[in-house]
Order: C-alpha cells, then sequence, then structure tokens
C-alpha cells in the first residue's frame, strides 16, 4: 500500500485514528468511519502483521497517530509491538447470535473459530436451538488452517469467523459466516476516541509516574481462563459485582490472576467507558505514594511542578481506581484514603480545597489481612470499607481440570510470539504430560505456568525434531524435576495407554475411580481416552 499522500496536520484538534486491517473488515471499518468525520480523523490501512508495523513505524516518524484499531490474530500482533495504543475490536454474544443465526440458514453443521479466547455465548445460542456446535480458538494463521480442516473432517459445512477464518473456510470449499457487526465496530471506534482523549489530557499534564498505569482496559471477562467449577464461579461473580458501585476487594495468591479480574469487572460495568487507572501500593515509597493518589498544590514540596497535579483519585473521576497490594499501604495513608472514601472528595497535599470525586475502588492484595489488623499494620475499618464485595481467586492447584487447557494456550501462544508454528500432534503431546504438570504445585499460579510454557517454547524453536514430553520439561525445569522420584516416575508413567487402559478394566470401566487412581481429573481422562481412539 502507498503511503497517504495528504499531508497530515502536525496535531488535529480531533483524535487521529488509523484503522489497520487485510480481510473483508476492511471495508466494515472504511464504510463506518465516515460516520465518525465530525469526531476524529479515521484512516484505514490495508495491511496486516509485520508490514502493517512497518509501515505504521515509518509514519509515526513524521506523522501522529492517536491510536489504533484493529481485531483478531492481527491486532494482537500490532498490540504487542506498536508504541500507540491499538484497540481491539471484538465481536459480541449478539453478533454471535446474529452469525450463527445466518450461518444455520446455509447449514445445520457449524463450526466456530476465534481468535485465543472462546465465546461463552455460544451455550445459550445451543441451548436455544437446540444444536450441537464445535467451537475452536487459534493463535496463528497456520493454526486456523489445521482448526478448519480438522472441522471439515468432520462434517463441518459452514464456519463463523473473523475475517482471516471466512477467508479461510473459503479456500477450503467451506462457507464462510463473518462474525463482526457494525455495533462491535462502532463501540472499537468509541473507544479509541475515548482513549485518544484521555491520553492526550493526561500528556497536557505533563504525567510521569513510574508504578502506575492509565489505560483503557486491556483484559476482559473471557482472560480469566479456565472451565472449572471454580473459575465459572469467579466470572459470574465478576459479572455480578460489576453491577454494584461497591468496593471490591480482590484476594488471592501471587500469579492468580488479581489484576485481570479488577480489569474485567471495569468492563462490565456501567464505568467501563471512563479511565481505568492501576498503581501499586507496594511499589512506590510513602511520600510518592501520597501525592500520586491526592495530588498537591504548587509548592506543597521541593521540586513540586509549578501549578500543582491532580492525583489519581481525580484522574480516575467516574471510572475505576484498581489499588494493588493495598496490604502494603503505609498506616498514615490508610488514614487519608478511608476519609476519602467516607467523604467522596479529595484534598490535595498542601491544599485546603476538597474536590468532589466519583470512583469506584477496587483493591487486591495476597496478604492475610486479618492477620495484619490484628499485627496492627491495617486498619480494620477501612478493610471493611474496602471489602464491601469480596472475591477470592483460586490458586492452579486447586483446579486441576485447567492446568493442561491452560498450558496448550499458553505455549501456544507463547510459540506464536517466536514465529512457530504448533505441529499437529502438540494438543496430544501436552496431553502426555498431564500428570506431570498437575502434580506440580504452582506456587507462581497461573503467571509460572505461563512463564515455564515460554520457557519450553523456546527451547523447542532450538530443537525443531524435539517432540514436548515429560522428560524434555523436567530437563528444562528444575522446579519440576524436584517432585519427588515416585511422584515424577506416577507422572510419566500413569498417562500411558497401557496403565489407563489397565486402571479401567480392573475399575470395570469406572472412569471416576479411574482418574482418582491416576491422581488425575476426569476430565483429563477424557481427554486421553478420546486421544486414544483418534489415534488408533
Amino acid at each position: 500500500m502507498a503511503r497517504h499522500s495528504t499531508p497530515q496536520r502536525e496535531k488535529s484538534e480531533k483524535p487521529v485514528i488509523w484503522t489497520v486491517s487485510i480481510s473483508r473488515l476492511f471495508d466494515l471499518f472504511r464504510d463506518l468511519s465516515m460516520e465518525f468525520d465530525d469526531r476524529a480523523i479515521i484512516e484505514p490501512i490495508h495491511l496486516g502483521f509485520e508490514e502493517a508495523v512497518v509501515h505504521i513505524r515509518e509514519r509515526l516518524e513524521t506523522e501522529h497517530c492517536d491510536a489504533v484499531v484493529s481485531a483478531g490474530s492481527n491486532g494482537a500482533y500490532l498490540k504487542s509491538r506498536l508504541s500507540v495504543p491499538v484497540i481491539l475490536a471484538k465481536a459480541s454474544g449478539f453478533d454471535v447470535m446474529q452469525a450463527l443465526t445466518k450461518a444455520r440458514k446455509i447449514s445445520s453443521k457449524i463450526g466456530l473459530i476465534t481468535y485465543q479466547e472462546p465465546m461463552p455465548e455460544l451455550l445459550e445460542f445451543q441451548s436455544s436451538f437446540g444444536m450441537q456446535i464445535p467451537q475452536r480458538t487459534y493463535t496463528t494463521e497456520e493454526d486456523a488452517r489445521s482448526q478448519i480442516k480438522e472441522l471439515k473432517s468432520i462434517g463441518i459445512q459452514v464456519i463463523v469467523g473473523a475475517g482471516l477464518i471466512t477467508d479461510l473456510a473459503e479456500e477450503a470449499g467451506l462457507a464462510g459466516v463473518f462474525i463482526y457487526s457494525t455495533t462491535s465496530i462502532q463501540q472499537a471506534f468509541d473507544d479509541a476516541i475515548d482513549i485518544a482523549k484521555f491520553t492526550r489530557l493526561e500528556s497536557s499534564r505533563g504525567r510521569a509516574q513510574p508504578a502506575l498505569d492509565i489505560q483503557r482496559v486491556r483484559h476482559g471477562l473471557h482472560d480469566l481462563r479456565g472451565d472449572s467449577s471454580a473459575m465459572a464461579t469467579v466470572r459470574q461473580s465478576i459479572i455480578l459485582y460489576a453491577r454494584s458501585p461497591a468496593a471490591v476487594l480482590i484476594q488471592g495468591e501471587t500469579g492468580t490472576g488479581k489484576e485481570l479480574a479488577a480489569q474485567a469487572i471495569h468492563r462490565e460495568s456501567p464505568r467501563s467507558r471512563n479511565p481505568f487507572i492501576a498503581i501499586n501500593c507496594g511499589a512506590v515509597t510513602e511520600s510518592l505514594l501520597e501525592s500520586e493518589l491526592f495530588g498537591y498544590e504548587e509548592g506543597a514540596f521541593t521540586g513540586s511542578r509549578r501549578g500543582g497535579n491532580a492525583g489519581l483519585f481525580e484522574a480516575a473521576h467516574r471510572g475505576t481506581l484498581f489499588l494493588d497490594e493495598i496490604g502494603e499501604m503505609p498506616l498514615q495513608l490508610q488514614t487519608r484514603l478511608l476519609r476519602v472514601l467516607e467523604e467522596r472528595e479529595v484534598v490535595r497535599v498542601g491544599g485546603t480545597r476538597p474536590v468532589p470525586v466519583d470512583v469506584r475502588i477496587v483493591s487486591a492484595t495476597h496478604c492475610d489481612l486479618d492477620t495484619r489488623i490484628k499485627d496492627g499494620r491495617f486498619r480494620a475499618d477501612l478493610y471493611y470499607r474496602l471489602s464491601v464485595l469480596r472475591l477470592t481467586l483460586p490458586p492452579l492447584r486447586s483446579r486441576s481440570d485447567d492446568v493442561v487447557p491452560l498450558a496448550e494456550w499458553c505455549l501456544k501462544n507463547a510459540m506464536a510470539s517466536l514465529g512457530m508454528r504448533p505441529h499437529a500432534n502438540l494438543h496430544a503431546e501436552i496431553e502426555a504430560c498431564a500428570a506431570l504438570l498437575i502434580q506440580y504445585n504452582w506456587p507462581g499460579n497461573v503467571r509460572e505456568l505461563r512463564n515455564l510454557m515460554q520457557r519450553v517454547a523456546l527451547f523447542l524453536s532450538a530443537e525443531p525434531l524435539q517432540s514436548l514430553t515429560p522428560n524434555f520439561i523436567t530437563a528444562i525445569a528444575p522446579e519440576l524435576a524436584s517432585l519427588s522420584p515416585i511422584a515424577l516416575s506416577n507422572a510419566k508413567s500413569e498417562s500411558s495407554p497401557d496403565r489407563i487402559s489397565e486402571v479401567l478394566t480392573r475399575l470395570n470401566g469406572n472412569r471416576a475411580a479411574a482418574a482418582k487412581q491416576l491422581g488425575i481429573s476426569r476430565t483429563t481422562l477424557w481427554r486421553m481416552l478420546k486421544n486414544q481412539r483418534s489415534q488408533s
């Protein structure tokens, strides 16, 4: 694509938005952009992935862009490689229902393929129409081709998905139904304009805080992955809590996804179009934390900015303020925080004028706050003010059914980031490592699992012919190799087809008892049996 030839003004009064797409989404972006002419300058770019990255980086050297709008795997690729905000257009539940209804008019043999995360809305459609619709996810184009090939092999005739998916489906001789609606794209444009305005506002204030994150939320409900009943309960609680303006306290071990949950609460709430601001209360000094939270007036302290500065409470007005590691907040600031929560107004450091604020507080901690209260390190009255609603995130070791699917998802993403294509046997190889992965305690939870899969992907990239086996994992992961010899031996042998067959025979086919005997979940046992049947 030739570079846009019209000279762009140095910085337009209107936000400047670039849309990036390579499929039929390009036409939808282009057509809807005209509706926003009075609010933004929106320019379509018909490129994707690395070509788009190079093109945009070159233009940013001489032109201004406030935000980029894209979708699917293309959008995820841009998001990790561009310095400007990238807003991802996401299909809503209504989009899914509408697309599946259209697909049903073509054939009853329908498949759904989405980027990275499944669509829970599919269950509602299946329930309403009494149909079973296989759902698949993908991370790379090659992965998408494999999923389409597999669906075609089981008789699927029409596939619902984004532009890449529908193009590949038609290339494979199937019908493709585009999943995005005009409403979803309009929402993405609205989000891009909002974040552009907010970013410009913060830029004009000259903010440069090291430990906070001012942003539109990057994560939603579906980023809290896992099909276990524990995670289903977490997601249901988030949807319920999002309706209320009350403070939420999220508790959980390190790596369980506390900020993901906080962002999901904000995204599902009526405040979702307003700022989400996060700060780690344990990552900055007491004096800096005070000025960041409450702001300061000119001359409040040596080096204070001329004219003073608004704090995070003011910046988060009508939005959500996420206080991470709240248990690390100094007692003196706990007193000031309690007053702000009770009075709904903030007084800047060095000032006397109260400023009304409308902020929802979501806080999180891995600490035992009850113990800290008894030790005098945390105010009991603040605890009760922050914990009107409480959400506890389960550790990974307590939801063994999620370990293997999470490992596969993390590994595919790690491989994609290295430019690798998942091979056809990857799913079966991960299942063969199930017992090993499940027996490990995962003290770092999902974060630790993700980090391990990144390490595995790196070693696999260095040895392309290497299969993923328990021996391979333990060779590069000392933490898993530290399992007791008996546990390690069991982990490597309990999942063998012969062992599974032996246990099932001895227990007269009782799968629940067999899973318990093998030290795996019933879901994992079911997957292993399914893989054995497909390979036989």
